[in-house]
């Protein structure tokens, strides 16, 4: 066979069992007409070690091979005899070549010099850009915007290794949340299994985020995420102008969007309401400012300023204001979105699918992401949008912001 068919040498290693990635290699050659021949297979002994795996793939047509050896680089499979990265020179600011190497969430190295080297600020969607200082390389992820004239970025997929992380056991204990709208004994169940993940991450010292919509406002979410807050179980606030507007909406006027959350019931010029919570910020220059002249004296932004638990807050074209913390300018917003997520371990996505898909993006796959929102649809597309960590949950953001305080509650008792 291997005398009539063009062939390449791969080898693979890592959770390639339990984490269905060895199961995935085969799907990719066979959907791609290749065929395959394993010569090596070494199976970790226990959970914790991992498996090495080489083999040959075959192909009648040298650009297929060439199309399957690039499909398999995406699941951590290289050559065997590994050639160093190529690097070619951007020919001008944003501008980088056409075969350009576009990166994932995964953990990354490039070979340089006969050397793997690993890749800083991991993050998909963006560019290698390798630099050379004191005879030493570096490499780091780098969004078309930032490219520069002349730097060397790197250009195919060889010499190139990206490190796929394991399948969680937790993961499937999650499952049945996916599919449809949870009941609340589901709901309960999901809960708990995040609480206890959170809790032991934050007594590691880990960092804890949460990006959120005004949905959480509107559902009555905000009296638990601001009490979460105020006991330091969350480290940090990643949103959009109208979470803020409407926290504080709430805070002055006990009303969300207009309507009182109590009674459900529209308050007589209550559509104003949020414009006037603008206007009161306004007058004092900043959230802070308003906490400091006890003006706002509740809620969400509140507690992150009495606690000192940064925000940051992006804009969009369909804001109102928007108030003075807001960052308008969608690549400072980014660029401020990204700085604060290093160094996270856990994210919770909350009722936000914008934001959401957009922190999704920036964060490497090693986090631990946890998606609450009450559409089915929305919770799915941040993993087809390739945040496969994503464990989705659906239901009302409220309701599960409410239970997961009790549950960290009854935890820490």
């Amino acid at each position: 066979m291997a005398s009539q068919l063009f062939s390449a040498e791969l080898t693979a290693e890592g959770h390639l069992v339990d984490s269905g990635i060895m199961a995935a290699i085969m799907d990719c050659i066979i959907k791609n007409q290749g065929q395959y021949e394993i010569s090596e297979f070494v199976m970790g002994r226990t959970n914790q070690d991992i498996s090495r795996a080489k083999f040959k793939v075959f192909s009648p047509n040298p650009l297929d091979l060439e199309k399957i050896c690039e499909s398999l680089h995406t699941l951590g499979c290289q050559g065997v005899t590994e050639d160093d990265a190529t690097l070619k020179t951007a020919e001008k600011d944003w501008v980088v070549p056409d075969d350009f190497y576009s990166t994932t969430n995964h953990q990354t190295e490039v070979k340089i010099g006969g050397k793997w080297i690993g890749v800083q600020n991991q993050r998909m969607d963006a560019v290698l850009v390798c630099r050379k200082e004191n005879e030493s390389w570096s490499a780091f992820c780098c969004k078309l915007r930032n490219v520069r004239a002349n730097d060397l970025v790197v250009c195919g997929y060889k010499g190139i290794r990206i490190k796929p992380e394991f399948k969680e056991r937790d993961r499937e204990d999650f499952a049945f949340m996916d599919s449809e709208v949870s009941s609340e004994r589901r709901v309960r169940v999901a809960v708990g299994k995040v609480a206890r993940i959170l809790l032991e991450k934050k007594r590691n010292g880990e960092k804890i985020g949460v990006t959120a919509g005004p949905v959480v406002i509107h559902t009555g979410g905000a009296e638990y995420l601001s009490k979460l807050i105020k006991e330091r179980f969350i480290d940090f606030i990643l949103a959009g102008n109208a979470l803020a507007v409407h926290d504080i909406e709430q805070s002055l006027f006990h009303t969300s969007l207009g309507i009182d959350v109590d009674s459900g019931e529209p308050v007589e010029d209550g559509h104003r309401n949020h414009m006037r919570a603008i206007n009161a910020i306004f007058r004092q220059g900043s959230i802070k400012n308003a906490v400091n002249a006890k003006i706002l004296s509740q809620g969400i932004f509140y507690e992150c300023v009495q606690n000192n638990v940064p925000f940051v807050l992006a804009g969009s074209i369909r804001d109102d204001g928007p108030l003075p913390e807001v960052i308008t300018d969608m690549n400072q917003a980014q660029a401020a979105y990204f700085e604060k997520i290093q160094g996270c371990s856990m994210m919770l996505i909350l009722s936000t699918m914008l934001h959401g898909i957009g922190v999704g993006n920036m964060l490497p796959g090693r986090v631990k992401t946890i998606c609450v929102d009450i559409n089915p649809a929305v919770v799915t597309k941040l993993a087809d949008r390739g945040s496969h960590q994503t464990i989705g949950i659906v239901t009302d953001v409220g309701t599960f912001l409410s239970a997961l305080y009790a549950e960290l509650k009854h935890l820490t008792a």
